[in-house]
């Protein structure tokens, strides 16, 4: 029973494939025309669909608003009993549907025709009445669904997806649409947060932030980084420049070693020459350079080499990028 089970998902999935890779061969001056009508829509684009289909273009919808293309989804149901109050003439309508002939197409057509939005569909049915009311068809029929009775839509929905997701990329390489671009509609999300937080935003400072002069005791050091509730202080000359770090680490290499440390000036065993950060650098990359120098801690200093902040890991760890 497992292996026939096997054998069956590996049938379902070849036959997915398939139908995907058919799609290959219709792209063409129907694709392009789509491509060009989007782009040039002054207004939303309204992507249609019901049942199975329906949740294909509520995805397809949301990958084009996620993406810098204005979307809504509209349910083809709902769309004949009020929400079509929602489409104007700027806009532009993607219609979803396999067979491309349900009694709601017929009565739904005619209104979008007399709004006088552009309508776009992708349908297993070239011939059906949303084909002919359509301004560019995009044909996703399939030569049959993985569905041993035919009946449940599965091939269908997957070619439709596909061509889908194939112009939402297409559309967001047209517009130029780039990481930060991204970023600005995924605020909440990880990905928003690595590619919008700086260092700035996340550095500590004033209290939290320990700075020392290098003429400092090691003991007084220890004080101020007990203070700041810190994990290193950094260590500047009479002029308020960076000279160097003083972290756990120096302190654990020098304590077994020196009787005398804590009597020690703090440029004595201090690090010199430390990594530093500018505060307009991107937290997730100023996380690859601590990943990659193995430290913990880095300054964060302005054009002058003065220290302005320091950010610890622990503070990109609070902020999700680790």
């Amino acid at each position: 029973m497992t292996i026939n089970m096997i054998k069956r998902a590996k049938e379902v999935l070849e036959i997915e494939a398939q139908a995907i890779k058919a799609l290959k061969n219709r792209l063409g001056k129907d694709f392009i025309k789509a491509i060009e009508l989007i782009l040039k829509c002054k207004g939303r684009v309204v992507v249609s669909g019901m049942g199975k289909t329906g949740i294909i273009a509520q995805k397809f919808s949301a990958t084009l608003a996620s993406t810098g293309t204005p979307s809504l989804f509209l349910h083809t149901a709902e769309a004949i009993h009020g929400d079509l109050g929602k489409v104007t003439a700027d806009d532009i309508i993607i219609i979803l549907s396999n067979s491309g002939a349900t009694e709601e197409m017929k009565q739904l057509l005619p209104i979008l025709k007399k709004i006088g939005s552009p309508i776009i569909s992708l349908t297993g049915n070239t011939k059906s009445i949303l084909a002919k009311y359509s301004d560019v068809v995009l044909d996703v029929s399939v030569k049959q669904e993985a569905c041993p009775l035919g009946l449940a839509p599965t091939a269908s929905t997957t070619v439709s997806l596909a061509m889908a997701d194939a112009l939402a990329v297409c559309l967001l390489e047209r517009k130029g649409f780039k990481e930060k671009d991204f970023a600005f509609f995924h605020p909440g999300g990880a990905l928003g947060r690595r590619l919008i937080l700086t260092v700035e935003d996340i550095m500590r400072k004033g209290q939290a932030n320990a700075i020392v002069g290098e003429n400092s005791k090691v003991s007084q050091v220890l004080f101020a980084i007990t203070r700041a509730r810190a994990g290193s202080a950094i260590v500047v000359d009479k002029s308020g420049k960076l000279k160097g770090i003083f972290t756990d680490g120096d302190l654990r290499r020098h304590l077994g070693s020196d009787k005398e440390l804590p009597n020690r000036k703090i440029k004595e065993v201090m690090t010199k020459n430390p990594t530093v950060v500018k505060k307009d650098m991107l937290a997730a990359e100023a996380m690859r350079i601590l990943q990659a120098k193995r430290i913990d801690e880095v300054p964060v200093v302005d054009k002058f080499m003065r220290p302005l902040g320091l950010l610890d890991v622990q503070d990109l760890l609070k902020a999700g990028l680790v």
